[in-house]
């Protein structure tokens, strides 16, 4: 089932075009990994498909059955927000708020979710830790169920590995591979990673100010972008 198409989509940033030539369509269950250099775009898309910007040109349309508070989003991580002071129930907990609308409190479905998603993440044990005492690696996790939290159709994670060692990233990478296999969950994920990503990825977008390719991994590899992109050397 189409999940969500852009059709010669155009993202403008402070009134200067981010991102154009837009052609693509995401599928329920897809792992879409979108690459690009510093500036192509990248970021100025996630809140198009987020639906807090709207394209300054051509549209973006949605499925029906996917609702904004259906979403699930990871965005690059803060200092403010690596010392947050709560406990990791509670920071995985306020990612039910958007399921909540109107209703001031959370439900006894909210926090059954919640306890099922600390262990689907291994991180059960750490539900009572202050979130700002964990490492890098197990903040990022808190975070991915945070987001878990919020959906059972898309995951949009911006930059997750950022400043993780090797072999945390790798685990990440297959703990975010496992929720799209297991859960049918769609993953759209921005990175700079992408000769890792290219073990779990199913579909590549590859921007610098435009769209530069759209399509299935294996196809990406044998085009003369990806080579070049996959080989170090620089893409115009």
């Amino acid at each position: 089932m189409d999940l969500i198409s852009c059709t010669d989509a155009t993202f403008s940033y402070e009134g200067n075009v981010a991102v154009q030539n837009l052609n693509f369509t995401i599928q329920s269950g897809d792992y879409l990994c979108i690459v690009g250099e510093n500036g192509s775009g990248k970021s100025t898309l996630i809140r198009g498909l987020l639906r807090l910007k709207t394209p300054s040109g051509g549209k973006v349309t949605v499925a029906p059955s996917l609702k904004p508070n259906e979403v699930g989003y990871l965005p690059q991580q803060t200092q403010a927000q690596r010392d947050f002071p709560s406990s990791v129930y509670e920071t995985v907990l306020s990612g039910r708020l958007s399921a909540r609308g109107l209703l001031p409190f959370y439900t006894k479905g909210d926090k059954k979710i919640v306890l099922e998603n600390l262990e689907r993440l291994k991180i059960y044990d750490l539900k009572d830790k202050c979130y700002r005492e964990l490492s890098g690696g197990q903040q990022q996790r808190v975070l991915l169920c945070r987001a878990l939290c919020a959906t059972k159709k898309a995951l949009l994670l911006d930059e997750p590995v950022t400043g993780l060692d090797p072999k945390v990233t790798i685990e990440l990478y297959e703990t975010i591979q496992e929720i799209n296999k297991t859960m049918g969950i769609t993953i759209i994920m921005v990175s700079h990673d992408i000769k890792s990503i290219m073990d779990y990825a199913t579909h590549i977008l590859h921007l610098k100010n435009k769209q530069l390719f759209f399509g299935a991994k294996a196809d990406y590899e044998n085009s003369k972008v990806g080579k070049m992109f996959l080989g170090g050397d620089d893409v115009v």
